[in-house]
């Protein structure tokens, strides 16, 4: 009977201990809806998200803000992924087998052709740069570890649109372009980069910047990142077929080798 009486105690405890902190579960039940949304939420969707009431939503919200893990855009009072999400996405991304066989190569890849190249990756609200290997001259561009990028206007964005399936980027263009659709030729567009494998931008979205992108696929086909050279219009050769885009192309299929067999 003893026995019997100390194994219940037992198993009361570690149902006990295993209970955690409510309010921690919570917060994380915050971050899980706007992972799964991929787009930026209002105070009322995320209360329903989470199944708590708006006013207490709010408080919770303070604090999640207050931390970093979330933040709220002031024009549109939405809520997003915040820095320190950012950070703890970051520390996820060095466990990624094709992010970190990008590292050493895009930056072998900046050195040697003389422009920033960008390492970008899918996130919440867009084609987002994780790394960015500085080279040559400044541009008149803000781009750095966080930027996002346009879907329509850049050619990052063009190339997560032509090798991600469509359910997956269609919801974050809503985002950027409210009421918009993407049209026919913008899906001509995207079947044309998917058979050269390769997009470019000229003079836009920034005046006097010109980019080249590029995909990095693994051996199943499917989008891991994308690579983007970036320089002074003028400066920079974007030919198809120059030696700028033979380097990028050179260094996303060194990439896609690398990560050949390699265990997810």
């Amino acid at each position: 009977m003893a026995r019997s009486a100390d194994n219940t105690s037992d198993a009361g405890g570690a149902e006990k201990a295993q209970r955690g902190i409510q309010s921690v579960e919570v917060g994380g039940r915050f971050l899980r809806a706007l992972a799964d949304v991929r787009a930026p939420m209002t105070l009322a969707d995320l209360a329903a998200a989470v199944q708590i009431a708006p006013a207490q939503a709010h408080t919770y919200l303070v604090s999640l803000v207050r931390l970093g893990l979330i933040k709220r855009d002031h024009l549109s009072g939405r809520y997003e992924p915040g820095p320190l999400a950012l950070q703890l996405g970051m520390l996820f991304l060095d466990h990624d087998p094709a992010y970190r066989a990008a590292v050493p190569r895009v930056a072998a890849l900046a050195a040697s052709c003389g422009f920033s190249v960008a390492i970008c990756a899918s996130g919440p609200q867009g084609p987002t740069i994780v790394r960015y290997a500085h080279a040559g001259s400044p541009l008149h561009v803000n781009l750095h570890v966080g930027s996002v990028m346009s879907l329509s206007a850049t050619a990052t964005g063009r190339v997560f649109c032509a090798f991600l399936p469509p359910e997956q980027w269609q919801a974050i263009w809503q985002q950027q372009q409210p009421g918009g659709t993407p049209d026919a030729a913008f899906g001509a567009t995207l079947a044309a980069i998917r058979e050269r494998g390769i997009e470019r931008s000229i003079d836009a979205p920034s005046p006097a910047v010109s980019s080249l992108s590029v995909p990095v696929l693994d051996t199943s086909d499917r989008l891991r990142l994308a690579l983007t050279v970036v320089g002074s219009t003028g400066a920079i050769d974007v030919d198809w077929r120059g030696p700028v885009a033979l380097a990028l192309l050179g260094t996303a299929a060194a990439i896609r080798d690398a990560i050949a067999g390699t265990p997810e």
